[in-house]
């Protein structure tokens, strides 16, 4: 299926929840009605960002928070020591129940964006685009059908059976127990995994067991995936530490073993959310109360404001195509929902998009009877390694996207705390260090990070006529469009979109034109 968006343009002058101007902010935005994982994962490295379908991109040189996007790069990543103490508190909660007293250094990732987005909202409630436009997708169907027909109905039958596949697994994820898949996936590389808190004796065996499951691991289908993670299980790729002098990894901090008398039990669900899935499905009204809860005592909403249609709209649906390459992750690619389980319920939900270069967070919502873990700092931890666990069968996937750093906003500073991580330049769309960045970002908001003057944007848009456009129940280039358009405005329009999205998303996405 192609990409299909609908244009909305600039929108300047209106609320930001991040300086609280009235009317500071200007983006420019899109409704996607279907998006391609590649599409939108080229769209965010030229600094958009989706917001349930909605997808805008900030103009960095008038808005008065610019939104940078930021990656941290998961491979080279090291826990601080602030982060350490994070996953140390979970750890000592798992296992004795201990609540630690002292400070919550939470900073949910984009805990300041429930309020920034509620200008988006507000816009897009203004556009009315509640436009999943039935007409527009029937025609869309009837003249992608007919270009199909033509290519053979190979394609579709490979499609539907994928589809099929996926749903099956996703039924085994749903009864919560570990399948097969699940403890293969997430046991340390024979002879590295050695436990230190095990008696040594169990060295051997435990050696042995490991190099059973890589066999099976070996002999098991492509295409099955890991439900969750319990805790104690750590993926393979960066094993727990076997020599007491080196550093601890992520993966030792986070999958340390818990006692058999532990008090608490923790365990990660992937669940895909758009299609959504049926375990999603069957957790989707606890999940609803979590995301309520969470705006009305964090960001103080009145208990009318969280509705199911906002909580829907937001954070369950989106543009983004399922798909699932046998090259790609075992959960396959799209928009899923990471469920933290504590004893049997869930405490958080992490929004989650998975593309083919990187993981990137959407959202986290949690149980603010909870807050006293830090689950904010703990999920970005937790997605970080999800990350370094995805790159080890796609190796092209090696990047953690946090959204937009804004510099001049104090509560969105915390996201250059994980290192190392990069900011997109604003003008030529290549990444540089953080590092080389803040110097520039405390002298002005607005910058242009990539030091070289003579750098341009590569993948500007350098041919509009190639831009492809649906209209009329037909597609065509935007050269034959044009010389039907009596409209002087219209060009400007396509002109503006060409140049936000760059030369390749404009030939692959299908520009709709009413």
């Amino acid at each position: 299926m192609a990409s299909v968006v609908e244009y909305k343009g600039l929108k300047a002058g209106y609320h930001c929840g991040y300086c609280d101007s009235r009317e500071g902010k200007a983006s420019c935005g899109m409704w996607a009605h279907s998006m391609t994982v590649q599409d939108y994962q080229d769209l965010i490295d030229r600094g958009w960002r989706r917001s349930g379908k909605y997808v805008y991109k900030p103009v960095m040189n008038q808005t008065c928070c610019p939104q940078y996007t930021i990656r941290c790069r998961p491979l080279q990543f090291q826990p601080s020591k602030s982060h350490k103490k994070v996953l140390k508190k979970m750890l000592k909660f798992l296992a004795k129940g201990e609540i630690s007293k002292g400070r919550c250094e939470d900073e949910p990732m984009d805990s300041a964006m429930a309020d920034a987005v509620a200008g988006d909202f507000a816009l897009i409630n203004k556009l009315d685009i509640q436009c999943d436009l039935k007409t527009l997708s029937d025609d869309l169907k009837e003249s992608l059908e007919s270009e199909e027909k033509k290519k053979g109905n190979n394609s579709m039958k490979e499609e539907s059976n994928e589809l099929i596949q996926s749903q099956d697994i996703e039924e085994k994820l749903g009864s919560g127990e570990p399948s097969h898949s699940v403890k293969v996936h997430t046991v340390p590389k024979p002879g590295k995994g050695a436990d230190l808190s095990k008696p040594p004796c169990r060295k051997a065996k435990e050696i042995r067991k490991e190099r059973k499951r890589l066999k099976l691991m070996q002999q098991k289908p492509a295409g099955e995936l890991e439900g969750f993670q319990a805790q104690g299980h750590s993926p393979s790729l960066f094993p727990p530490k076997a020599k007491s002098n080196q550093p601890k990894s992520l993966e030792d901090l986070i999958f340390e073993s818990l006692p058999e008398s532990a008090s608490h039990k923790l365990e990660v669900r992937v669940v895909r959310s758009s299609p959504p899935s049926s375990q999603f499905k069957a957790t989707f009204q606890e999940s609803y109360q979590v995301y309520k809860r969470y705006q009305m005592v964090i960001h103080k909403d009145p208990p009318d404001k969280p509705t199911v249609s906002q909580f829907t709209r937001f954070l369950c649906s989106s543009p983004l195509e399922a798909e699932n390459p046998p090259n790609g992750p075992d959960c396959g690619y799209g928009s899923f929902h990471q469920q933290y389980w504590l004893d049997g319920k869930i405490i958080a939900v992490g929004v989650i998009d998975i593309l083919p270069y990187c993981v990137s967070s959407v959202y986290l919502y949690y149980d603010p009877d909870y807050s006293f873990l830090s689950l904010g700092v703990y999920s970005a931890l937790r997605e970080i390694a999800f990350t370094r666990q995805l790159y080890e069968k796609t190796s092209q996937l090696s990047y953690y996207y946090m959204g937009f750093y804004i510099h001049s906003c104090p509560k969105m500073k915390y996201k250059g705390q994980y290192r190392p991580s990069d900011l997109l330049c604003p003008e030529t769309y290549v990444w540089v260090p953080i590092e080389q960045c803040l110097p520039s970002l405390e002298n002005s908001k607005y910058c242009r990070f990539n030091q070289d003057p003579e750098a341009v944007d590569e993948g500007r848009s350098k041919e509009p006529d190639r831009l492809q456009v649906f209209h009329k129940k037909a597609i065509m280039p935007y050269g034959v469009y044009k010389k039907h358009q009596r409209d002087p405005s219209e060009e400007a329009t396509v002109l503006q979109y060409a140049g936000l999205v760059g030369q390749a998303c404009s030939e692959r996405m299908l520009l709709f034109r009413s």
